[in-house]
């Protein structure tokens, strides 16, 4: 199960534009006692909801044999020909995603880009 959780990539999202993003905890079930989790990125322009972009996620990790957890949520400000992403706002449904962790997932996946987060907006 530790090769299947390493496999699920931790930073999925739309290669341009503003959308709106989950923070996701994927776990084993509860019945399993087990330390091992990942927290998760999701983010697309498909997504009207927070909602919709999270379910489509859960849907995908459960078939793995995982639960999940959307931790929050806000917005996305990819731009590629500058090389900057901004991470703001939040989810009217989930709360706000601790924006900080998920620049910190962010940079890992864009080494070469200004990954930056704010707390205003929405």
């Amino acid at each position: 199960m530790e090769e299947i959780l390493k496999s699920i990539p931790t930073v999925l999202i739309d290669s341009e534009g503003v959308f709106k993003y989950v923070l996701i905890k994927v776990h084993r079930k509860e019945e399993v006692v087990d330390e091992r989790e990942k927290l998760i990125v999701r983010g697309f322009k498909w997504g009207a909801f927070h909602a919709d972009i999270y379910e489509e996620t859960q849907e995908k990790i459960e078939k793995l044999g995982f639960e999940t957890e959307c931790v929050g949520g806000g917005r996305i400000e990819h731009n590629p020909a500058e090389k900057k992403l901004k991470v703001y706002g939040y989810s009217q449904g989930y709360g706000r995603a601790d924006h900080e962790i998920t620049t910190n997932l962010i940079k890992k996946d864009y080494p070469d880009y200004n990954v930056s987060w704010t707390n205003d907006g929405y």
